[in-house]
């Protein structure tokens, strides 16, 4: 099992930044890769960006330049760092694991974080 809390989420003008953060316990060996994920009202879930345990990153072509994902082991916590925030960034942000399987099967999900960006 792995659990994953999410935090760093509010309320940002744009053109603002926030940084979340995503500390990941219990079967923190068995993770393969790591994402965040939005999900705007009205709207299915979009994933963002992606990091695996050997640091290849990816990247969402609307966040690509403005949204860095990045990770410390020691303190077995994913970040994603967001600048030149928009209107429409404003979401519910999701951390996932893939534990135990594929780097990119998510398989754990944190409970979200609210991040509203005010025009």
């Amino acid at each position: 099992q792995v659990q994953l809390v999410e935090s760093g989420g509010g309320l940002v003008q744009a053109g603002g930044s926030l940084r979340l953060s995503c500390a990941a316990s219990g079967s923190i060996f068995s993770i393969n890769g790591m994402g965040w994920y939005r999900q705007a009202p009205g709207k299915q879930r979009e994933l963002d960006a992606t990091i695996t345990n050997s640091g290849s990153t990816n990247y969402a072509a609307s966040v690509k330049g403005r949204f860095t994902i990045s990770r410390d082991n020691a303190k077995n916590t994913v970040y994603l760092q967001m600048n030149s925030l928009k209107p429409e960034d404003t979401a519910v942000y999701y951390c996932a694991a893939a534990a135990g399987r594929g780097r990119y099967d998510y398989n754990y999900w944190g409970q979200g974080t609210q991040v509203t960006v005010s025009s």
